[in-house]
C-alpha cells in the first residue's frame, strides 16, 4: 500500500487538475468549516447504486489505473 504521503499528493493532484487552484482551496476549506464525516457522506452517496454497478466500476478503473503504476 501506498504511504499517507503518496495518497494524499495524488489527491491534491487530482483536485488541482479537475477543479483549478482556487475551487481547490474553496473545496477543502469547506471540509475543515464543516463537521464533515466522510463515512457517513460515502454510505449516503452510494446507497442507491446497486453493488454490482459499483464493482462494475471499480474493475474498470483499476483496469484503466493499474495499482502502483
Amino acid at each position: 500500500m501506498r504511504s499517507v504521503t503518496v495518497i494524499r499528493k495524488e489527491g491534491m493532484d487530482c483536485l488541482l487538475k479537475s477543479l483549478g487552484v482556487l475551487e481547490t482551496e474553496v473545496f477543502i476549506s469547506s471540509l475543515i468549516r464543516e463537521n464533515f464525516d466522510y463515512t457517513e457522506w460515502q454510505r449516503k452517496y452510494f446507497s442507491d447504486q446497486p453493488l454490482d454497478d459499483f464493482l462494475g466500476k471499480a474493475k474498470e478503473y483499476d483496469q484503466k489505473n493499474p495499482f502502483g503504476a
